[in-house]
């Protein structure tokens, strides 16, 4: 049952929540020097993912730090195409590196067979986190989206314009296609287990939807986004979903009137008051502080987040970097920011 006594839900309901819950993506990370020493004991990234006891330590760490209105599971996008038999290792300093696919014959090598089996010890990180969370908090559980975890698995690393991914869709879409329809089975099914081990809100994130065309982020992004959100409110239909296509301002308003959807992330290019307009009375919006700022620090940090605040009054908003928070960040920036948004 969703608890919407809980500041974040109660926003996802289309409720007005003053001042507006806050968390940070990626609050649970390098800058925090307690995340250093686990990510260290861990030895590399994934096996920080795999372990339940210390990825639920981590996620729970930024809690404690800062009193967040809600937890988001520490974890990767990655883990899907990993659980599907992709190869995939993280080199430091590097990022990920995966053994790409760019045809449909190199699709015949991927299953379902085993990814519960493989995603086990990430639902155990759940229920631990679940079961240790402060009164009020909620717990997110998260996914990258089809297209984004798509350009990963078909460029075989991180890239700049995604040559061969967004070749692939663009010349072969019927092919592509079959990649991002195993993605979307996958996915639900992943985020329905996380559900079930503890998780109160889903957050889709498509980090790359930007570099689409409408026509390829319809069918690539916006189309694979709202089929997970509907398969898993077929099973759980009071579950509260964020959408964030960063990079994708122009084509949200027609996401945020989907009725799957209940809220919408903004990148830090987007203007609030547009956001107030365009979105708001469809869907919560959740954003849109600029990380680059909350490094920076300095008189205009508080500025900056009251505007933001004061543009989305009005209606539902959840308070949020418009990206994920910078290694660099000192931490007073962030308690800065907080006593900013609460007032």
């Amino acid at each position: 049952m969703t608890d919407i006594s809980k500041p974040i839900i109660a926003a996802l309901k289309g409720k007005r929540v003053d001042p507006p819950p806050i968390w940070l993506m990626r609050q649970a990370g390098r800058y925090l020097p307690e995340y250093r020493v686990v990510r260290e004991e861990a030895g590399g990234f994934l096996n920080l993912c795999y372990d339940p006891e210390k990825a639920a330590e981590v996620t729970l760490q930024p809690l404690r730090r800062f009193g967040f209105d809600a937890a988001i599971l520490f974890s990767d996008i990655l883990v899907i195409p990993h659980a599907l038999g992709q190869n995939v290792t993280f080199e430091a300093g590097e990022g990920p590196r995966l053994d790409w696919i760019r045809d449909s014959d190199a699709l015949k090598r991927l299953s379902m067979n085993h990814i519960h089996e493989s995603l086990g010890p990430i639902y155990k990180t759940v229920s631990r986190v679940s079961g240790a969370l402060p009164n009020g908090t909620a717990l997110i559980g998260f996914a990258g989206a089809p297209w984004t975890v798509a350009t990963y698995m078909v460029e075989g690393s991180g890239s700049r314009d995604y040559p061969n991914a967004k070749g692939w869709a663009l010349s072969d879409p019927e092919g592509f296609q079959q990649l991002i329809d195993l993605l979307v089975e996958s996915t639900s099914a992943y985020l329905i287990r996380q559900i079930e081990a503890g998780a109160e809100v889903l957050q889709l994130f498509d980090t790359w939807s930007g570099v689409l065309p409408k026509h390829a982020f319809d069918r690539f992004s916006a189309a694979p986004i709202c089929n997970i959100a509907r398969r898993v409110k077929e099973v759980h239909p009071d579950i509260p979903i964020i959408a964030f296509p960063r990079g994708a301002a122009l084509y949200l308003p027609e996401l945020a009137r989907m009725p799957e959807i209940d809220g919408v992330g903004i990148d830090f290019a987007v203007d609030p008051a547009w956001a107030a307009r365009e979105l708001q009375p469809h869907a919560a919006v959740q954003g849109n502080f600029d990380p680059i700022l909350l490094l920076a620090g300095g008189d205009e940090l508080e500025k900056r987040a009251r505007e933001i605040v004061d543009a989305l009054s009005g209606g539902p908003h959840i308070f949020n970097l418009g990206h994920g928070i910078l290694p660099a960040t000192p931490t007073e920036h962030v308690d800065r920011l907080i006593k900013a948004v609460r007032g």
